[in-house]
């Protein structure tokens, strides 16, 4: 009599509204960066602008166009990924709690390249910074980004963050700190490519 098999469930690293939210706020991003730098050239803040070739929308009102259809996924996107996050519990069990200790022994281990990355469903410290500096700074690019397009909508959160001129300013910053990470998060995907393929495939 043969005996029987089971088949053992592939564990899911990340579900499925959480892939599709990760690439729709990839596109989102990359939307709103491109169309933001050439936003940005026709009244820079500082004495550069950026490569007309890695901007997006060829005028300021295309630019503008390509920007608010950006706005619209980043910010709705961004709302169902916090909501599911709350609600599901996700976030309390992910991201916390957060060690000082071990965010130094985490940063130091990724500097030597020893990181460990085995369990792709766990989050080290370091990530875990990460991620909610990413979640922060999306509240802060949304906030900013609405003073600068409905400045008299929102006199409030105008004058919270300094007034309009303030506002752009904190609005560049914050798309700074996002491009950043997004270089950084690249780098380590090359470096760990199973990463990529648990976010696209769930495992």
């Amino acid at each position: 009599m043969d005996t029987p098999t089971f088949q053992v469930k592939p564990i899911i690293v990340h579900p499925m509204w959480l892939r599709i939210c990760h690439w729709l706020n990839a596109l989102a991003m990359l939307v709103m960066v491109a169309s933001g730098w050439r936003i940005y050239n026709a009244s820079p803040l500082f004495n550069f602008t950026f490569p007309a070739e890695l901007t997006l929308g060829g005028w300021l009102g295309g630019a503008l166009q390509w920007h608010f259809a950006g706005m619209w996924l980043f910010g709705i996107n961004g709302v169902v990924y916090l909501l599911i996050n709350i609600f599901s519990g996700r976030l309390k069990r992910k991201f916390w709690p957060l060690s000082p200790r071990e965010l130094i022994k985490d940063f130091v281990a990724a500097l030597r390249g020893k990181l460990a990355h085995e369990d792709l469903s766990h989050y080290n410290t370091v990530q875990k910074l990460a991620y909610l500096f990413v979640i922060f700074d999306g509240i802060i690019l949304v906030c900013s980004g609405l003073v600068i397009w409905k400045s008299v909508q929102f006199p409030l959160l105008r004058e919270l963050l300094g007034g309009y001129d303030n506002a752009r300013f904190i609005h560049f910053y914050a798309m700074s700190g996002m491009v950043g990470f997004v270089v950084i998060h690249l780098i380590m995907v090359a470096l760990v490519p199973k990463t990529l393929l648990a976010m696209l495939r769930g495992r």
